[in-house]
């Protein structure tokens, strides 16, 4: 029985025949079953409570109602015996197989795609976040007003109906068209204030190391793990949503920037990719890319696969890679065993050459300080220098920034002059050039 306020959700699959054979040298794709498995982990996710499960096996999907007419009639039957109040599709409908299927079924249709924009819209909660959300609604839902304008007016709660839904489809095409520029132009903004941030970090030169996953593979608890944050770390798919960067010193004293970033997933909905350009901008910028896996996992290899697969798509496939092979401490292995299992992964994901393998228990902190070992190491060096300075007392922000990134040794004032005797990364020293004493 659904609990109070839950809706009654009814999960249906769609088995491509054609598609049931393993490509060679890929790690083998996803059964029915097993993706029914992860929508269904997204349903609840959602809030809804999921009551039954159906699978169609087709050579193709029908053009009008994806399962086909009979599978429809049975699915009609099943959603009033159950009570249902929404129907979830583990495809991407057509604006055509939507209506023809909410037609037959009186009942809420949502998709997969629609599905996962519903989580992001209740888990965004910067103003970025939500801009990105509502521009990835927007351009999904736009080429579905056409002969839904009573059934999209309607208000209510629930599943697919947050965000811009309870107010953007009751306007016309060109007020949205209109809100869909806004938002890009405050995406730009957005951008661009990014780009400023970026290169103020970069004039103290600060190595970035962005944290990659396919959801729940435990992110946020190796970042808090890591940088001793408190970012919500969750069971939930897509827990976390919008970015965190922390500072952490690694065994050598340098230190870098840990970014956390959205965690992927198979089928990520490209208007959710192009909407994110921006958050994920900080990936593709990175120095370094802390790839987490759940070793746990019996699908760990395909996720790994997905996750490479994004990851190429925003241009970042070619970017130094540690997989971390995650939740050890689940799966009673050694974390030689893990390792084996890693270098199984990575040769069966066709992983990039610089990639490397390491396991770690985010939850009991087993592994950790080898990540960080093995971060100091494939991170570009960036050797300490002794160095003498005279800084104008005027530039206190100069000043500030030896003592926020060096170890300064000694200070005293002469005049309006500070001289100071530090030890700096070379790359600092090379940015103080203008007061390095003779």
């Amino acid at each position: 029985m659904a609990a109070t306020g839950q809706e009654r959700a009814i999960l249906i699959g769609l088995q491509l025949k054609s598609r049931s054979r393993k490509s060679s040298g890929e790690a083998a794709p996803f059964t029915a079953e097993e993706s029914l498995e992860e929508l269904k982990a997204l349903a609840e996710s959602a809030g809804a409570e999921v009551e039954e499960s159906i699978i169609q096996s087709r050579p193709a999907p029908d053009a009008a109602t994806l399962i086909g007419s009979g599978k429809l009639a049975e699915l009609c039957d099943l959603v009033h015996a159950q009570h249902a109040d929404v129907a979830l599709f583990d495809s991407e409908l057509t604006p055509t197989q939507q209506r023809n299927i909410e037609r037959a079924l009186d009942c809420k249709v949502i998709d997969r795609t629609q599905l996962i924009l519903d989580i992001f819209a209740r888990r965004a909660r910067t103003r970025e976040g939500q801009l990105q959300v509502e521009l990835a609604q927007l351009n999904y839902l736009l080429p579905r007003l056409t002969g839904r304008g009573v059934e999209m007016s309607r208000l209510g709660g629930g599943i697919g109906t947050r965000g811009p839904g309870e107010t953007q489809l009751e306007t016309d095409r060109r007020r949205i068209y209109r809100r869909l520029k806004k938002l890009n132009d405050d995406l730009e903004s957005v951008r661009a204030g990014r780009g400023i941030q970026r290169r103020q970090r970069q004039s103290v030169p600060l190595a970035t190391v962005a944290m990659v996953g396919y959801t729940n593979a435990g992110k946020s608890t190796l970042f808090n793990r890591l940088t001793g944050a408190e970012v919500l770390a969750d069971a939930k798919m897509f827990a976390t949503l919008d970015p965190t960067v922390r500072h952490v010193t690694l065994p050598s004293r340098r230190r870098v920037l840990l970014s956390d970033t959205v965690g992927f997933i198979r089928n990520l909905p490209t208007t959710l990719v192009k909407a994110f350009r921006a958050t994920l901008e900080e990936v593709t910028e990175a120095a370094l890319l802390l790839h987490v896996v759940d070793a746990s996992s019996q699908h760990a290899a395909q996720q790994t696969g997905h996750v490479l697969k994004v990851l190429a798509e925003i241009g970042a496939e070619n970017t130094k890679q540690i997989l971390v092979m995650n939740k050890i401490d689940l799966i009673g292995d050694t974390p030689d065993g893990a390792h084996n299992l890693a270098q199984r992964i990575l040769g069966e994901v066709r992983a990039p050459e610089n990639s490397q393998a390491i396991a770690a228990s985010a939850r009991t902190g087993a592994g950790v300080p080898e990540v960080l070992e093995l971060i100091d190491r494939l991170l570009p060096l960036d050797p300490i220098v002794h160095v003498r300075l005279r800084i104008p007392a005027a530039e206190g922000s100069a000043i500030h920034r030896l003592y926020e990134h060096g170890r300064v040794l000694a200070k005293r004032y002469r005049g309006d002059v500070c001289e100071l005797e530090a030890e700096i990364p070379e790359s600092l020293r090379k940015r103080f050039s203008a007061y390095v004493a003779d």
